[in-house]
């Protein structure tokens, strides 16, 4: 699956016409994966989209998208605890 994602960023990022070097894919995953186990499945395509728009939004380097991942993930697992409480039997 790897090389079918490598493939696939690649082709996109070309198509986009932006660095797909720029892109860690890893932290990508796992927001989405935080989210859609923190919050809804649906929240991991809208997450990622904001956290990439967020890091663009200030220069879009390392940092940037760094800075907006851990946002995002701490929110994410906020919310993931809230839900928790809320389930617990009273």
């Amino acid at each position: 699956m790897p090389d079918t994602l490598a493939a696939w960023v690649a082709e996109l990022a070309d198509a986009l016409e932006v660095d797909a070097t720029a892109l860690d894919r890893d932290l990508v995953l796992d927001v989405a994966r935080d989210a859609a186990h923190g919050v809804a499945r649906p929240a991991a395509p809208l997450t990622t989209f904001l956290v990439g728009y967020a890091a663009g939004l200030r220069g879009g380097d390392t940092q940037s998208v760094a800075t907006a991942a851990a946002t995002a993930q701490r929110l994410a697992a906020r919310h993931a605890a809230d839900q928790e409480t809320d389930d617990s039997p009273a």
